[in-house]
């Protein structure tokens, strides 16, 4: 890491938060770009004026978006729906807009995308050279590597397809409430692989890909594949409780709607992170049981 600054949107999340915390922890110098009148120095308000000005992005060394809506929040009515795609894209295009004026001057730029690329592709390893699904959660990502990608003509672009993160605070959050009293059992079938990541190594693997000439597609993903119902189990027997209520699929769609069920909780992705450990990236947790016994402690 040299000693250029690193800018983060979206950083008020969990990824942004824990990367925030990584990077200056190490003495690197972190800007937020936030959607407020700033607070400190180290903060610059954008998605107000219609235009990032692009000298708050000149001299880092890589911007990080982050930016987008919460998934998490269910179910995704046609207005949320809405909410989903434009959070994503709007900073994303304003961001590649501010680049391409910087042209040669232009920082890296590392784009949040995510795993619900892939879709439902049973039985196919996906690599990041895979084809997209066509969920809703993968058209949106389609669009949002796209518009990314405007800027790879100038700097280089990373695209971070980030798994779900076994955390408290994230896809584990539902499972624990209802482990917790009783009514864990399988989603669905309980057999569709689920990619995972911890969210150490999701922050270890951003900072790996700042530091790398890694470039177009990166899995953010953990290396050890496992099933819906194997991280159902782990968790359960982390938390003592059993596992033996299933909530068969359609009973997913009709109490989530089909678009959230089918993108997030049913597809079958065996998603391999191919490109991070071809460029020497080692994962901390490297199983869903792993990444669980950290997260719940």
């Amino acid at each position: 890491m040299n000693d250029s600054r690193i800018v983060i949107s979206g950083a008020s999340g969990l990824i942004g938060g824990a990367l925030t915390r990584s990077l200056r922890s190490d003495g690197v110098r972190v800007v937020h770009l936030v959607r407020r009148p700033p607070r400190h120095g180290d903060e610059v308000e954008w998605l107000t004026g219609g235009r990032l000005d692009p000298e708050a992005l000149a001299g880092a060394a890589a911007v990080v978006n982050l930016n987008g809506a919460s998934i998490g929040r269910l179910p995704w009515g046609s207005r949320y729906r809405t909410t989903l795609r434009e959070s994503r894209l709007r900073p994303t295009e304003q961001l590649a807009d501010a680049l391409l004026e910087l042209r040669s001057e232009a920082p890296a730029l590392l784009s949040a995308s995510a795993v619900g690329y892939y879709g439902d592709q049973p039985g196919v390893h996906l690599d990041e050279a895979a084809r997209p699904g066509d969920t809703f959660l993968a058209q949106v990502c389609v669009q949002w590597e796209r518009e990314a990608q405007r800027a790879a003509g100038v700097t280089r672009v990373a695209l971070l397809r980030t798994a779900p993160i076994l955390h408290p605070d994230a896809v584990l959050k539902p499972m624990i409430a209802l482990t917790r009293v009783g009514l864990g059992g399988p989603l669905g079938s309980g057999r569709q692989v689920w990619p995972w990541i911890s969210l150490d190594d999701e922050v270890r693997a951003i900072r790996h890909v700042i530091d790398s000439e890694l470039h177009g597609p990166v899995n953010l993903a953990g290396p050890h594949r496992a099933t819906a119902g194997g991280i159902g189990r782990a968790l359960a027997s982390r938390l003592h409780r059993p596992y033996l209520i299933p909530a068969p699929a359609w009973a997913l769609r009709l109490a989530l709607g089909r678009p959230a069920a089918d993108s997030l909780l049913l597809p079958d992705a065996d998603v391999s992170p191919d490109a991070l450990t071809r460029s020497g990236f080692e994962f901390r947790h490297p199983t869903a049981p792993d990444a669980i016994a950290a997260a719940i402690g």
